[in-house]
């Protein structure tokens, strides 16, 4: 076949194309070689946060550059040129915004899930600058993308979900089929298990898995006094608002920093007690942690039935129901679904605060932003109602988690596991880890130690369950009864362990920032299957407030 002439300029233009690329590589390659993490891990030491006081930087199970190496040709194909003509439409843009530059012509599906991998590339390549916050690329990405695009052109009026066509990340404890679900453990490295529910839910409306975000592995409960964001197959997680000087949050910590420094539209977390809404508020991230029952959790490596959720993380309210609702619908699988879970859609509205009252708990009156927000909120004509918040029993919460995840680690093991994974249990795990503890445990295994050594039958689980999860339930209602509240107002992941235990959902919204320059961010905590009403208040909280940045670090 002969090859069309190419005009000379065009020829030149791709030339000098590559030769920036291949002098980008080989500078790369050269600043990795040179790269020892003893004087970062020396800095961090200096630290009065002890837990920022890391071991390990980087995870023995990666190379630099093996996260990229089957999308390498793909990713060469969006020039330098065209990446710095993207950036500035893509970089903190909206879901709404990137699909009206679909529509306008200015950019593809194609392009914009090749620009996220460019960045993800050209950060996670720079010795100075990764934040290993993604364990691994979906090798198919840019073939869906470049499939929704045409299915876009010939078809061009059908209707679309708002995701359609759009790249998001999953936390890697939720299965994708063609990618490993690790939940950051070495034991799980060939985990090649089918779509969990809400993956199937989210293809089957347009979006593109772009990949996996680095997490605190087993979802932060595996180890005592281990950093948040720190997981074998992954490495520890950076903040970009804060490199070596901040932590992620966990457990879904490489969704936050992932989504904080752009590198994708969104991502999925999943919670138990705090780890969406800690990720979220130390990223400067909106995260909705729901009411458990509201999303699937088949296909997700548990912790606990009885509080495990999934749940949507982005930078803006709008786009975390976009993600919400790509993810709804009944899962007969999961006990603790209710039927009116297809009915869960929620809104974007502008809705008055003028008949609502929060609750504002007297311990953050002292804290300067805290009391901005409150100052928005009220000049809105919300009602601010100063209250005490009750302590609850949570003797007992430690061996819940650990006994749940016991039966339900070997539940997940046995129904939806990939065949090649070669542990059934947690007593199986312990021994596997301690093959070779310097690269599966290096911050040992201290809550695995104790789940094998837990002795309680079913039975005195579930009186432990009823009575703790009754207990919170029965404190919040009460709360929100004798104060007549509509919302709970609290900050970042504070009370995020009372939430989970009364089944109380709750949504995180960027406040500000501390002196420091760290994230600070309003939680807002309402009563079961009260999503709608979170949205509203933490969306017009958003527009009043308008207070996220982007890292500026990481533009």
């Amino acid at each position: 076949m002969r090859r069309k002439n190419r005009p000379v300029g065009a020829l030149m233009v791709l030339t000098l194309a590559l030769t920036v690329m291949a002098e980008a590589q080989e500078s790369q390659n050269q600043a990795w070689a040179n790269y020892d993490e003893s004087s970062d891990l020396a800095r961090l030491a200096e630290l009065d946060n002890a837990r920022m006081h890391y071991r390990l930087l980087r995870s023995g199970m990666q190379t630099p550059g093996s996260l990229w190496a089957s999308l390498n040709d793909e990713i060469n194909g969006l020039t330098p040129a065209r990446y710095r003509v993207l950036e500035p439409l893509v970089v903190e843009s909206s879901i709404a915004e990137l699909q009206r530059m679909v529509d306008a012509g200015d950019l593809s599906y194609e392009e914009l899930t090749l620009f996220y991998l460019s960045r993800i590339r050209e950060t996670e390549g720079d010795p100075a600058k990764y934040l290993n916050a993604v364990i691994s690329l979906n090798s198919a990405s840019v073939d869906r993308a470049r499939a929704l695009d045409l299915a876009r052109r010939t078809a061009p009026d059908a209707e679309r979900d708002p995701i359609y066509g759009i790249p998001i990340l999953l936390k890697d404890n939720i299965s994708a089929a063609g990618m490993a679900t690790t939940a950051g453990a070495v034991a799980l490295q060939n985990n090649f298990a089918d779509d969990a529910f809400i993956v199937v839910k989210l293809l089957e409306k347009g979006a593109v898995i772009l990949g996996k975000a680095n997490l605190s592995e087993w979802a932060y409960f595996f180890c005592d006094n281990c950093p948040s964001g720190w997981s074998a197959m992954g490495g520890q997680t950076l903040n970009p608002y804060g490199r070596l000087q901040f932590n992620t949050g966990g457990s879904s910590a490489g969704s936050g920093a992932s989504i904080a420094a752009n590198y994708a539209a969104a991502a999925i977390g999943s919670e138990t007690s705090g780890s969406i809404l800690s990720p979220a508020s130390a990223n400067s991230l909106v995260g909705l942690k729901p009411t458990t029952g509201s999303l699937s959790r088949t296909g997700v490596v548990p912790i606990s039935n009885s509080l495990d959720t999934t749940g949507p993380m982005a930078r803006s309210v709008a786009d975390v129901i976009i993600l919400f609702n790509a993810m709804i619908g009944y899962d007969h699988r999961d006990t603790a679904m209710p039927m009116m879970s297809d009915d869960l859609y929620l809104e974007y509205r502008d809705q008055s605060m003028a008949s609502l009252r929060l609750g504002a708990p007297e311990r953050y009156l002292d804290n300067e932003l805290f009391v901005k927000a409150l100052g928005l909120l009220s000049a809105d004509e919300a009602a601010i109602v100063e209250i005490g918040l009750p302590e609850i029993d949570t003797e007992g919460f430690s061996t819940l988690l650990g006994r749940e995840m016991v039966r339900d680690l070997a539940h997940y093991l046995r129904d939806h596991a990939s065949p090649m994974v070669m542990i059934d249990s947690v007593d199986e795990l312990h021994a596997f880890n301690l093959q070779r503890s310097e690269l599966r445990m290096p911050y040992g295994q201290a809550e695995v130690d104790r789940m094998v050594e837990l002795d309680i039958s079913l039975a005195e689980l579930e009186a432990l369950r009823d009575s703790l999860q009754s207990g919170a339930r029965a404190a919040m209602e009460a709360l929100f009864a004798g104060s007549d509240l509509d919302l709970l107002l609290s900050m970042d992941n504070h009370n995020a362990g009372f939430a989970a235990l009364a089944n109380f959902p709750a949504i995180t919204v960027p406040l500000g920032y501390a002196d420091s320059g760290r994230p600070v961010n309003l939680t807002l905590i309402a009563p079961p299957f009260q999503e709608q009403l979170l949205v509203d208040v933490g969306g017009r909280f958003e527009r009043l407030a308008d207070a996220r940045q982007m890292p500026a670090a990481y533009p």
